[in-house]
């Protein structure tokens, strides 16, 4: 059931004690009369002169997503809930350049597979593939030129849940050092309460890797507004996974009981991202900024496709929520370290350090390095799947 922003509210307040379990196929409401298909205009060419189109997905009462068919990348977001005007709570450009230029992945679709792969190798079937290294020895994000950094084929329309924008790119075999040549769709739609659905696929013609992610940073008071230490987060997961210098899992699943990483909705006080913050400090070197960067295990998962709550996002200041719904084991956590101010945002804004947070659901880092993990393998015949509900409140 699509809720209203009202009703919405109460269920946010129970959802907090749970993990929602609700189906993919879940039956939409009729849709308003004045929606209309997302609209598309000019946002800019990219060097070789291609055109870059930016669409605005849009619903009654202020709702209103803009996305760019360059990378599938969400550039923004207004929420007219909260207190005060509506907000834009997704850092990111005001133009093109900022994206073709050097960015960590301000609202991107990440793949061939997001996160890191060690060493940037991976054997499959018994061959050995090497990927490019862009993360030190490793591979993060899909590579030097990952689906962040491609041009997708964009069709908008008026789907049964609203406004919708699809995008499709085709990644040639070899692509970044990945076997297969694969097919991978993005849809992006919003509804007229106000959700984002982020619905991923991919199909291949030989075997190969997947694991798509969505990598929106967010500040529920506004993109402008500075810092999220005071956002409390909860996450549906009872363990973590350590990494060690690099960012690479372990191959532990540790309990986040007794740690900063404790941030389970049935603490009897809520977590702020600060407090957790300062538990992580960064290294006496300056090489790694602390905070949190790690995947959480999302409790009681199965491989069913049902969409389960697995995170909720609270900023006091302004009213806001944000949970996030997705049918994958994981989500990984990231309090935007790695922000210095040097990145100028919407406005001429300095993105500091700790300015947002990321909630990237997503099947485990470094998954093809661990066969009993949930796997990122997909074969011809099969279809990789993977969806994410961004559902807004306040409170």
């Amino acid at each position: 059931m699509l809720l209203t922003p009202d009703r919405r509210a109460v269920v946010l307040s129970a959802i907090c004690l749970v993990a929602l379990s609700i189906p993919v196929t879940e039956a939409a409401p009729p849709m308003p009369t004045s929606l209309r298909p997302p609209a598309a205009r000019p946002f800019g060419s990219l060097p070789d002169g291609k055109p870059v189109s930016l669409f605005t997905l849009e619903v009654p009462g202020g709702w209103r997503a803009e996305i760019t068919d360059y990378g599938a990348i969400l550039t923004s977001f207004h929420v007219p809930l909260g207190k005060g005007a509506p907000a834009d709570v997704v850092l990111g450009f005001d133009t093109l350049d900022g994206y073709v230029g050097t960015h960590p992945y301000f609202g991107a679709t990440c793949g061939r597979v997001a996160n890191r792969i060690a060493g940037g190798t991976f054997k499959l079937d018994g061959k050995e593939y090497t990927l490019a290294k862009n993360n030190g020895a490793n591979h993060l994000h899909g590579g030097l030129a990952g689906f962040d950094k491609k041009l997708w084929k964009a069709t908008p329309r008026l789907s049964e849940r609203g406004p919708a924008v699809e995008f499709e790119v085709v990644s040639p075999a070899g692509d970044e050092g990945y076997p297969g040549t694969l097919t991978a769709r993005v849809v992006y739609t919003l509804t007229p309460d106000g959700e984002l659905w982020v619905e991923m696929s991919a199909t291949t013609d030989a075997p190969t890797i997947v694991n798509m992610a969505h990598h929106s940073y967010w500040n529920l008071a506004g993109q402008a507004s500075g810092t999220i230490r005071d956002h409390e987060l909860s996450v549906a997961a009872d363990s973590y996974l350590p990494v060690d210098a690099g960012g690479i899992p372990t191959g532990a699943f540790a309990a986040v009981t007794g740690t900063p990483f404790d941030l389970r909705p049935e603490r009897a006080a809520a977590a702020t991202l600060g407090a957790a913050i300062d538990e992580l400090p960064g290294s006496a070197d300056g090489k790694h900024p602390g905070g949190i960067d790690h995947n959480y295990v999302v409790r009681e998962w199965k491989p069913d496709g049902s969409l389960r709550s697995v995170a909720l996002l609270r900023d006091q200041a302004s009213g806001r929520t944000l949970e996030i719904l997705s049918d994958q084991p994981g989500i990984q956590v990231y309090t935007s370290n790695y922000l210095d101010g040097s990145v100028k945002g919407k406005g001429g804004v300095p993105y500091a350090k700790q300015a947002a947070v990321c909630l990237e659901t997503q099947k485990y880092p470094d998954s093809v390095h661990h066969p009993d993990w949930p796997s990122t393998r997909l074969d011809p015949g099969q279809t990789y799947r993977h969806t994410m509900v961004h559902r807004f409140g306040k409170r």
